[in-house]
């Protein structure tokens, strides 16, 4: 029996290692997966961990009010310290980009605990944007030595760093998995979705589903995206805008001062993640910042606009199941109003296949993982 530590810490991180949790549960003969929850973030990820049934054995609760990187990262290196002295896992899985990620990995690099990668080789190729996200990817990365790759890009991105070639495995994306598996759940949201919560919709509008929560969008680049919906819902009267907002106070405030009360800007909190992939479902096209979304929205067909100056998912971009806007004002106008005009440009972009997966992601990486196990058994007898 191996031990092997899956550590998640936020939302994104908690939807791409469910499948993948739940494939390891699969072989209890051979794996007791263990799961650490930092709770980098608290209440976005609970709620993922409860549609996807998953209790983690221990939470670190590390998360405050107006909690800094410095804080992320100190408690969750003096925390996981203990759990890995008593746990002594042979492998650490982590995933993706967050803080939580990058520190697991420390920490198992301090412990010379095997480490494994899901979502490795993702480069923006600045350092700064996304941040601190690109350099977590990159630390990550250079700490680990089992590397699932969504992509050949990824690969060719761990490959031009002098990563061994034996160590990659192209997989997918483990966020296909997670939306397949909420879009085959029995109970199946109705359209009336769209009428709750305070969602004005009618079938007669069109939804804009917005997302945004990065970092570098603080401010001036947040003021523009929120002056670009004014306008688009100025332009477009059929269009009603749901902005799911992110509780955090620097998305938070300034989004409500400059969009609350405007007709036909519907201001909500973030819903769970079974509601949310049935609001992205019944939406006309989506504006967003997120990671995730990028490879989600086209195995729904939904084209995307991607409000952020560089993304490390690039193949969406060249696929043409997104475009790059940025948070220039008058882009995100122009892009918009074109995919609400012409009719042509938004059949072809929503029925693009999705470059990300084929929801098949977790299978392989358990069979990997299992490999490893086995080969690291047999080298140990001989």
């Amino acid at each position: 029996m191996k031990k092997i530590l899956i550590l998640i810490g936020t939302r994104p991180d908690a939807i791409k290692m469910a499948p993948v949790i739940n494939e390891l549960k699969k072989h209890p003969d051979t794996i007791t997966p263990i799961v650490v929850s930092t709770t980098q973030h608290r209440e976005l990820l609970d709620d993922v961990l409860k549609i996807f049934s998953i209790k983690p054995d221990f939470d670190l609760n590390i998360m405050k009010t107006g909690q800094t990187l410095y804080h992320i990262t100190i408690q969750i290196l003096q925390k996981l310290q203990i759990i890995m002295k008593n746990i002594k896992p042979d492998i650490i899985l982590v995933q993706g980009d967050t803080t939580s990620t990058f520190v697991g990995a420390l920490a198992a690099f301090y412990e010379k605990i095997p480490i494994a990668h899901i979502e490795a080789g993702l480069r923006s190729h600045n350092k700064y944007n996304p941040y601190p996200e690109e350099m977590n990817r990159i630390l990550t990365d250079m700490l680990t030595d089992i590397y699932f790759a969504p992509t050949k890009t990824a690969k060719n991105n761990l490959l031009k760093e002098g990563i061994a070639s034996e160590k990659i495995w192209v997989t997918g994306n483990t966020s296909i998995d997670a939306l397949f598996s909420i879009l085959r759940k029995k109970t199946k949201l109705s359209d009336n979705i769209i009428n709750s919560n305070t969602f004005m919709s009618t079938k007669k509008e069109r939804i804009i589903l917005v997302t945004s929560h990065r970092r570098e969008s603080f401010n001036k680049p947040l003021e523009q995206i929120c002056l670009a919906l004014i306008e688009i819902k100025k332009k477009f009267k059929d269009v009603e805008i749901i902005y799911s907002v992110h509780p955090n106070p620097n998305i938070r405030n300034q989004v409500y001062k400059l969009l609350k009360g405007i007709p036909g800007i519907n201001l909500i909190s973030p819903p769970d993640y079974l509601h949310f992939v049935n609001l992205m479902k019944h939406s006309y096209l989506i504006l967003t910042d997120s990671g995730g979304i990028q490879e989600e929205a086209p195995s729904l067909g939904k084209p995307v606009l991607v409000m952020r100056e560089t993304t490390e998912r690039k193949e969406g971009i060249e696929q043409g199941t997104a475009i790059l806007v940025g948070t220039n004002k008058e882009k995100i106008i122009k892009e918009a109003s074109s995919l609400l005009t012409d009719m042509n440009k938004y059949k072809k972009m929503a029925k693009l296949s999705n470059p990300y997966g084929d929801g098949k992601a977790s299978k392989k990486i358990v069979k990997i993982l299992l490999k490893f196990i086995l080969d690291s058994y047999q080298n140990k007898l001989l």
